[in-house]
C-alpha cells in the first residue's frame, strides 16, 4: 500500500488516498484499488503540519500490520511441556458478535452517562453489564458461575477488572434504570429497522424461585412448571417481526388477565405508536379487555375456547353449512355476531360493579386435519394413563395423574398427601367426556373487533387474520429461549431490585438474540447461534498466538452479517484485541 496524491487539473486541488496494487488476472495488468481516503490536500493543512507526512506515516504503519497478519510462525515447543496450574488457555471469541450489538445499542454510552451522576460508584456498570449479558448468552447460570469463568473472554481476563460484590452491586444499580434502558432499546431498533407494529404480540410466563417464603413480587400462584415454590409473572410484548418491544413484571398470585390493557396503552403513551391490535392466547379473551381495547378504538385477535363457549357457538362451530374448504385438509368461515359480556365498571366511590354489555364481534373459525391429527396423539397419552388409574389407582398420586384426572369418575383425592382414597363407588372412565372433545379436535376459533369492511376490507381478511394469530408462535418461542437457552428460572437471587436487574438482563440478552438472528436473515435458531458463537474459540498455542478449530457455515454467516473474518486459523493477541476494539467504535 502506498500513499497517492491525485491532483485535479481542473481546479488544481490535490486528494491524498491510501491505495493497493494488485494484479488483474482477468485483463492482465496492474491495478490499484483505493483503501482509505482522507481528503484534501489544503482541508487537511487545517488540521496537520505536514499531512503528506502525517498520512505517510499511517500507511507505512498499515503496511507493517499487514506484514505482521500474514507473517509464518514458526514455533518450538516441548512435548513434554505441563500446563501453568490454574491456567485458563482456552477463550472464546464469538461473543465479539454480543458486543458489536451491545456497542450498537447505545448501552455503553447510556450507563457512563448515568454513573458520572453518582460518583460514589467505583466499579463500571456498563462494563459488568456487558459481561453479564455475555455470560448470560453464552454461559447461562449463576452470577458467581459467571464472575468464576470471567476469564474465558479476553475483555474480562484482568483480575481486577471488577469483583464479585461490584456484580451485585452494579445489578440493585442499573435496576434504577430498566424503564430508561428498554425506551433506549426500543428508539434504536426503530430507527435502524423501523418497527412492524401492524400486530402486537402479547403473552405471560413465570418463572420459579427456590424458596418457601413470599415476598412483595414473589408470590405463589399457578405455575407453568406445576411447582409450588413463589413465582414471578412477566408479561411480554412483541412486534410483527418477532422483536421484543417491552416486558413488565408483576407479582406471580395476580391473574394475568389484568396485565394486558395497561401494557397496550402503555405503548401507546411511552412509544407514540398509533392503534395497537393486540394478539393474544384465550387467557386474554376476557370480557374487560374485550371491552376496553373496543371503547379505547385499539385492535385485539384471541382465540376463543370451543369447549368453553356457548351451546350456540359450540353448534355453528360443527355445522358444516357455511364452511369453505382448502384442498381436503383446511376449511373455514366466519360471521360478526353482537354477543353479551360481563365487564367490570368502577363506581365514584373506588368500589367495582359487574354490568352486562353488547359487543359486535367477529368470529373466524377453521379446522385442520393435520390439528385434529395433532390432538389425537396427544391425548392418547394421557388416555391410557386416566385407564391405568381405574385399573389400579393406588399405583397413583394426584401429583403424577396430572391431566388423567378430567377423564376418571369416583375418585376422591385427599388433599393433605395427595393419594387417592376409596370411593363409595367403582372408579370408571368417563367416556362421554372422551366423545364430547373428540368433536372438536382440529377446530379453532378466533374473536376479533376488525372487520373487513372500507378501508380494510383487503386488510382484514379470514386469511390474514389466522396468519396474525398464528404469529404467537413466535413469543412462545421466545419465552422457551428465555427459560431454556438463557436459563432465566430458577433465580437465586433475594433483593427485589436485583431479581428485576436479572429480569432486564435475560430481556436484554433475548432482544440482542432476535437481532442477530434478523442479522443472519433468520436462517438460525437461537440455539445454533449460540452454539455457533461459542464454538468460535481458540487456545493459546505460543506466547501470543492463538489457534482456532471451528468454522461452519453458521460462522460464515455470522462474519459476513458483521463485518468480521471467523475463516483465520491463527490470530495474534494484537490481532484479536483489535477487532474487539472496533466493534466499540460502531
Amino acid at each position: 500500500m502506498y500513499l497517492k496524491q491525485t491532483k485535479n487539473n481542473k481546479t488544481g486541488r490535490v486528494f491524498l488516498s491510501m491505495v493497493q496494487s494488485y494484479r488483474d488476472k482477468e485483463k492482465g495488468h496492474s491495478r490499484t484499488k483505493t483503501i482509505e481516503s482522507f481528503g484534501y490536500l489544503d482541508v487537511l493543512r487545517k488540521d496537520f503540519e505536514d499531512p503528506i507526512a502525517h498520512f505517510k506515516e499511517i500507511v507505512n504503519q498499515r503496511n507493517l500490520e499487514q506484514q505482521e497478519e500474514q507473517a509464518s510462525f514458526s514455533i518450538n515447543t516441548n512435548r513434554n511441556q505441563l500446563l501453568s496450574l490454574n491456567a485458563v488457555n482456552r477463550k472464546n471469541y464469538g461473543y465479539i458478535i454480543i458486543m458489536a450489538v451491545y456497542y450498537w445499542l447505545g448501552l455503553e454510552r447510556f450507563l457512563i452517562n448515568r454513573q458520572q451522576r453518582d460518583t460514589k460508584i467505583e466499579y463500571s456498570s456498563h462494563t459488568i453489564l456487558k459481561f453479564l449479558l455475555i455470560s448470560r448468552i453464552l454461559q447461562p447460570g449463576s452470577k458467581k458461575r459467571a464472575f468464576d469463568n470471567k476469564a474465558r473472554y479476553f475483555d474480562f481476563e484482568r483480575d481486577n477488572i471488577f469483583a464479585l460484590p461490584d456484580v451485585y452491586r452494579c445489578l440493585t444499580h442499573i435496576s434504577n434504570y430498566e424503564r430508561e434502558i428498554q425506551q433506549l432499546i426500543y428508539e434504536r431498533i426503530s430507527k435502524k429497522y423501523g418497527r412492524n407494529l401492524d400486530f402486537m404480540y402479547y403473552d405471560i410466563t413465570n418463572y420459579y424461585f427456590e424458596i418457601d417464603t413470599e415476598d412483595e413480587l414473589r408470590k405463589k400462584g399457578f405455575s407453568k412448571e406445576n411447582r409450588k415454590s413463589p413465582i414471578v409473572q412477566m408479561g411480554l410484548a412483541m412486534d410483527t417481526d418477532g422483536i421484543p418491544v417491552s416486558y413488565e413484571l408483576f407479582p406471580g398470585n395476580e391473574s394475568e388477565k389484568l396485565h394486558l390493557r395497561p401494557m397496550v396503552f402503555k405503548l401507546r403513551s411511552k412509544y407514540g405508536i398509533g392503534k395497537v391490535i393486540a394478539v393474544a392466547d384465550s387467557a386474554q379473551n376476557t370480557g374487560n379487555n374485550i371491552y376496553y381495547l373496543d371503547q379505547g378504538k385499539q385492535g385485539y385477535i384471541f382465540s376463543q375456547s370451543i369447549a368453553g363457549g356457548s351451546a350456540s357457538f359450540k353448534k355453528y362451530v360443527t355445522d358444516e353449512k357455511g364452511y369453505v374448504w382448502e384442498g381436503d385438509e383446511f376449511k373455514k368461515k366466519s360471521r360478526v355476531e353482537r354477543r353479551e359480556i360481563n365487564v367490570d365498571f368502577e363506581r365514584g366511590n373506588g368500589t367495582i360493579y359487574k354490568k352486562k354489555v353488547m359487543v359486535d364481534q367477529r368470529q373466524i373459525v377453521f379446522y385442520s386435519e393435520k390439528y385434529a391429527a395433532r390432538a389425537r396423539t396427544k391425548r392418547e397419552a394421557v388416555i391410557r394413563k386416566a385407564q391405568n388409574i381405574v385399573e389400579n389407582p393406588g399405583a397413583y398420586t394426584k401429583a403424577t395423574s396430572y391431566g388423567a384426572m378430567k377423564y376418571i369418575k369416583n375418585i376422591e383425592v385427599n388433599e393433605e398427601t395427595g393419594e387417592f382414597e376409596k370411593a363409595k363407588e367403582i372408579p370408571y372412565f368417563d367416556i362421554e367426556r372422551l366423545r364430547e372433545e373428540e368433536k372438536y379436535d382440529g377446530y379453532y376459533a378466533i374473536v376479533t373487533n376488525l372487520f373487513e369492511e372500507g378501508k380494510e376490507k383487503e386488510r382484514f381478511t379470514d386469511e390474514k387474520i389466522i396468519d396474525a394469530y398464528r404469529g404467537l408462535w413466535r413469543i412462545e418461542d421466545s419465552f422457551r429461549i428465555t427459560k431454556e437457552d438463557l436459563e432465566t428460572r430458577p433465580v437465586y437471587l433475594s433483593r427485589e431490585e436485583r431479581i428485576r436487574s436479572h429480569f432486564m438482563t435475560c430481556y436484554i440478552s433475548l432482544v440482542i438474540l432476535r437481532l442477530i438472528q434478523k442479522e443472519t436473515d433468520s436462517k438460525y435458531s437461537a440455539t445454533k447461534l449460540i452454539e455457533a458463537m461459542n464454538n468460535i474459540s481458540c487456545s493459546n498455542e505460543a506466547e501470543n498466538l492463538f489457534l482456532f478449530d471451528y468454522r461452519s457455515c453458521v460462522t460464515d454467516d455470522l462474519g459476513k452479517a458483521f463485518g468480521i473474518d471467523f475463516t483465520k486459523k491463527r490470530m495474534t493477541r494484537k490481532e484479536i484485541k483489535k477487532n474487539l476494539g472496533s466493534v466499540k467504535k460502531n
